[in-house]
């Protein structure tokens, strides 16, 4: 169970058996078996391995039960055997044994089973009525809490929802998979890409060089896409929501948690009108651009984008909302704005580093769990600014935390040259408007640069035009042949190439 916000909240200190005994009832139990369990580990030899994995010394009704089971606990850690005498020895160690009824408690377990054939089902049942046990007496808080006018609704809902989860995660395990179940699985996956005209086999981000190298946005992958502030962080994310929305008809959930949702959207309006912030801020349209912006947002009004601009959000409730999403609009991808800006849980508090770490191993834990890409921007040190040269971001330089590093799948970096003062590359080519996207770790691909166009009077990202793209990213032998992404049969500025799925890049005209 975990404990209520210390600031808002104070938790009784109420045991379960209160509530029922006020009702007439026991609380869900199963003593028999508990015994039966016990016993058949102390008769078979290797059945803790299975029992460990089900149960935990809480779980356990009946308290001496509980400080026998954690006596067999250790035993098993220590790679010691488990039997009457080493549990006897180890109750002893620990100041227990006569608490527990003495040795002759311990050598009645063992006779009051005649085998452990049946040790895992009834080790499941012991499981569930823990489970239940812990929600009477979570709801049994919550109505107390909810009795409280003092306390905010708003954070007894975070706590609920935190603490269901709580017992959700900590009880229900996912069962292990054959790998032939998992191939059929794999291949089904590759039979569905094969269908798409893109040939992607992921979610697209409408650009058609970056797709190239991750062939969209794969399910449960955590993607950080990190800059400096003014970089077009938001610019970037904004722009490939709105071709995933528009171009391919994706559902988007996208948390703002810098900017209000109204900003977020006129920033939207601005890009897809061409008409520029300035004015789109200030109203001051004339009549036939009016006219134009109606036209324009017509298909980003339709477009399926949910757009959350709770602030601080918490990696609970962001769970809890991205849940309802995926079930209510089958929500394709997740976009955060920005993770730095996240509240871990309230024991983390007080230490930055934790706090960024908890929300990143979430991050990745709840894009496993709705099976759907992540995509959460980041903040960089000022380390970047300091280096001399080109000033180019590094893994290192992500800010708080290196788990963030650690739990992604991708790491992106946005670099504008012309904003750190660097107006011509090595070649003395203008890097006016340039914008570089480092993938700098990618756990299933290739390690590359992609160069787009950035928009500054639009906020928007574009594909290079065909006298500025010059040659593809080099690319390992074996990801020359990934196929055409988002335009299959295109060429990234919208040519017919004529190029087949199984072609080669190099095949292609430009």
């Amino acid at each position: 169970m975990p404990d209520l916000p210390k600031t808002k909240f104070k938790k009784k200190n109420t045991a379960v058996f209160d509530l029922n005994e006020q009702y007439g009832k026991l609380p869900p139990q199963a003593v028999d078996l508990e015994k039966a369990v016990l016993g058949a580990l102390m008769l078979e030899k290797g059945k803790d391995i299975i029992v460990l994995d089900i149960l935990k010394p809480e779980s356990f009704y009946d308290e001496k039960h509980q400080k026998i089971f954690q006596a067999i606990y250790e035993l098993s850690i220590d790679h010691q055997p488990v039997d009457y005498h080493t549990v006897i020895e180890r109750l002893k160690k620990n100041l227990q044994l006569e608490e527990v009824g003495g040795p002759g408690y311990i050598v009645q377990l063992t006779t009051r089973v005649a085998s452990a054939a049946h040790i895992e089902y009834h080790s499941q049942i012991i499981a569930q009525k823990h489970i239940q046990r812990e929600l009477i007496l979570l709801s049994s808080e919550i109505q107390t809490q909810a009795y409280d006018e003092s306390i905010d609704v708003d954070d007894l809902l975070e706590y609920a929802q935190q603490a269901v989860f709580e017992v959700a995660s900590g009880n229900i395990k996912k069962e292990t998979e054959r790998i032939d179940t998992v191939i059929q699985a794999a291949i089904d996956q590759i039979e569905e890409a094969s269908k798409r005209e893109d040939g992607l086999s992921g979610v697209p981000s409408g650009f058609t060089s970056l797709d190239r190298i991750t062939s969209g946005w794969q399910k449960s992958d955590l993607v950080i896409i990190a800059a400096r502030p003014s970089m077009g962080k938001t610019a970037f994310v904004l722009t490939v929501a709105r071709n995933m929305a528009v171009m391919h008809q994706k559902a988007i959930a996208l948390f703002s948690l810098e900017m209000a949702s109204i900003q977020l959207v006129t920033r939207l309006i601005a890009s897809e009108t061409e008409l520029g912030s300035e004015k789109i801020r200030s109203g001051k349209l004339k009549p036939y651009e009016w006219e134009q912006l109606e036209v324009k947002i017509k298909d980003l009004s339709s477009a399926r984008i949910f757009i959350d601009d709770t602030p601080a959000i918490s990696l609970f409730e962001l769970r809890s909302k991205c849940r309802k999403l995926k079930a209510k609009e089958d929500i394709s991808i997740v976009i955060i704005d920005y993770l730095q800006l996240m509240s871990g849980p309230p024991e983390t508090k007080g230490n930055r580093e934790q706090e960024v770490s908890t929300i990143s191993r979430g991050l990745k834990a709840i894009a496993k769990e709705l099976n759907l890409p992540i995509i959460a921007l980041s903040q960089l040190n000022r380390s970047v600014e300091m280096r001399s040269g080109d000033k180019r971001p590094q893994l290192s330089d992500l800010r708080e935390s290196g788990a963030i590093e650690q739990d992604a799948d991708i790491v992106m970096f946005i670099h504008r040259p012309e904003k750190m003062g660097i107006m011509e590359d090595t070649e003395g080519n203008s890097t006016k408007g340039l914008a570089e996207l480092i993938i700098a770790k990618h756990r299933n691909g290739a390690v590359t640069d992609v160069q787009l166009r950035f928009k500054e009077e639009f906020a928007r990202f574009e594909e290079l035009s065909m006298s500025e793209f010059g040659s593809l990213p080099e690319l390992d032998d074996d990801l020359q042949k990934v196929t055409i992404s988002s335009k299959m049969n295109k060429d990234p500025f919208g040519i017919d190439s004529g190029i087949s799925p199984n072609n080669d890049f190099s095949s292609a005209p430009f």
